[in-house]
């Protein structure tokens, strides 16, 4: 049974942002309902315009959740921080549309939170629908090592070692908690004091990148990020963008940000050019690949790659150069509070 309860007794609001993901949004929320017992919760969805049904489903699903309907899609950031303004609850549970939650996992995360007040973000563990460890759950920061490795494809070629792997932990089966640089957005638990000490959100991110933007800027805010084994989902991952060149892109152009904002004005060039390196090199191994193999899916990965490489003015000087007005909210929202129409 949820457990909606007047705002002033919220002890976490959850927010779920969702675009052309029906089904899936529909399996999230049920699996907070079902799985969510202990807490005394809050549900805001934000709807970015999407063509499926998805708002009507939401509007109409028992979880009576606060429904923000929006007419144009204007991402990731932006609608989080947007929902956020309405939050109630001393935490902020940013949750994917694309997820499942096992076995009473954000009543563990937020009890994990009680008993480590001090990381002040907090994360879980995430599965593949297999049941097999889907390491996005958590990310080291960007180093110009790790870049290096990347481009070089020395990351995919020993994966399973921290040292080439760093953005990854390597192979970490995430088995135990550790401190991290980053707390994937999926499953993301904050303390919401700190979340508007913040800000929320840069909103220059589209997709991509503003949680490992917002996780270091809390450091300057003291916090340490913590991601817990005891609390696990499903994330199916990249459920609401389908072509893998445009994926890409917004990707690169994210991590552009990054570097841009987070490294010294001295070293970004050097970020830059090995961020920029990494596309470029794939697109030339994969193209070769492919000629010598004959096959269609090496093919299909080379055109990829050679487009991504193509629009590289979309992404190699981040999001600031292509987006420069990408900080402004929608004027016309239509929300239905409760998910009532």
């Amino acid at each position: 049974m949820s457990r909606i309860v007047p705002i002033s007794n919220v002890d976490v609001s959850i927010i779920v942002v969702s675009y052309n993901t029906r089904a899936l949004t529909q399996a999230a929320l049920t699996s907070v309902l079902g799985e969510t017992n202990t807490l005394r919760y809050e549900v805001i969805c934000v709807d970015n315009a999407s063509t499926d049904g998805s708002a009507e489903m939401i509007a109409h699903h028992p979880i009576k959740a606060d429904l923000i309907r929006l007419n144009e899609n204007i991402g990731f950031a932006r609608a989080n921080t947007l929902a956020a303004r309405r939050a109630k609850g001393r935490y902020i549970l940013l949750l994917n549309p694309d997820t499942v939650v096992l076995d009473g996992a954000i009543d563990k995360l937020v009890a994990f939170a009680r008993t480590h007040p001090a990381a002040r973000i907090w994360g879980g563990r995430t599965l593949f629908p297999d049941g097999k460890l889907n390491p996005s759950s958590c990310w080291q920061r960007m180093t110009p090592w790790n870049l290096f490795c990347r481009a070089a494809g020395l990351t995919g070629l020993l994966a399973r070692f921290e040292t080439f792997n760093g953005e990854s932990y390597g192979r970490w089966p995430r088995h135990h908690v550790r401190e991290v640089d980053i707390v994937s957005g999926c499953f993301f638990l904050i303390e919401r004091e700190l979340w508007a000490g913040l800000g929320g959100f840069d909103p220059i991110f589209f997709m991509y990148g503003e949680e490992a933007d917002l996780c270091l800027r809390a450091r300057g805010f003291s916090a340490r990020p913590l991601v817990t084994p005891a609390a696990t989902i499903i994330h199916y991952g990249g459920a609401s963008e389908t072509a893998r060149a445009d994926k890409m892109v917004r990707l690169l152009a994210a991590k552009a940000t990054l570097i841009n904002r987070h490294w010294s004005r001295a070293m970004a060039p050097l970020g830059r050019g090995l961020l920029a390196a990494w596309p470029a090199s794939r697109a030339i191994a994969t193209t070769a690949l492919a000629a010598l193999t004959g096959s269609p899916s090496k093919k299909a990965s080379a055109a990829a790659w050679r487009e991504i490489w193509a629009r590289r003015d979309e992404w190699r000087q981040g999001y600031e150069a292509c987006a420069p007005d990408a900080g402004k909210l929608p004027a016309l929202v239509q929300s239905s509070p409760r998910g009532r129409s």
